[in-house]
């Protein structure tokens, strides 16, 4: 199935929010238990990276806003759902389970012209808390 059949606002997220299939596995992850707080080395032995690795995934998707640092120093981070108020990550998971290729190849072609998505990224309204 192309990219192009796939929910529009499932590939908008991606397209938006997700630099790399670990990213994507990494949020679904934690979106499953919202209540869980992960640290760097417990993503790290789940989604198969290194623990520096796994480290740059969670800041990468705290900046985002997409997860919430938990606690002080090594607290870890859960998943802040507050702006999915639509249910868009159940639809991003049930999207990714059912057409993990696609999805895969989309976020590959997409990390290919990683310049001119973080050139863009660069413009994004930042949340203020």
């Amino acid at each position: 199935m192309p990219a192009d059949e796939l929910p529009e606002d499932v590939m908008a997220f991606v397209a938006r929010r997700i630099d790399s299939v670990p990213h994507l596995e990494a949020l679904l992850l934690l979106c499953g238990d919202a209540a869980v707080h992960w640290s760097d080395e417990a993503l790290a032995q789940r989604v198969y990276v290194s623990r520096e690795r796994a480290a740059v995934l969670l800041a990468d998707l705290a900046r985002l806003g997409l997860l919430a640092p938990v606690g002080g120093a090594g607290g870890g981070y859960r998943y802040d759902g507050s702006w999915d108020t639509g249910g868009l990550m159940a639809r991003v998971a049930e999207t990714y389970r059912r057409h993990l290729v696609p999805v895969s190849r989309f976020i590959h072609a997409k990390s290919a012209s990683g310049a001119v998505h973080e050139f863009a990224r660069a413009f994004e309204f930042k949340r203020r808390d």
